[in-house]
């Protein structure tokens, strides 16, 4: 399993561009125990930086559940209804993170 960094550094390496074409979202993830990444999507590109504030939305979870979703492990809408994992900011963009994993 990777880890959450691990995660974050190959994340622009691995996501379909034609899934994610047409859109335009920031998403921050703060992870408990591991750090902060926000992950910018402009029309079929992303970018990752290490730190960041705002974002179209912010997801707030800890490393080991984190894991978990990434691993397939856990599901990421169970781990949002238990309060494992939090989004503040644009629901409707926190929908699309799907698109990105």
């Amino acid at each position: 399993m990777a880890s959450t960094r691990e995660f974050f550094e190959g994340l622009e390496g691995r996501v379909d561009e034609s899934k994610i074409a047409g859109m335009s979202n920031s998403f921050l993830f703060d992870i408990e125990g591991a750090g902060k990444w926000k992950v910018d999507v402009r029309d079929g590109k992303v970018s990752v930086t290490e730190g960041g504030e705002d974002a179209d939305a912010v997801i707030t979870t800890s490393d080991d559940t984190f894991e978990k979703i990434t691993s397939g492990e856990q599901n990421p809408t169970s781990a949002y209804m238990t309060g494992k994992l939090k989004v503040r900011g644009d629901m409707g963009a926190a929908m699309k993170l799907q698109k990105l994993f």
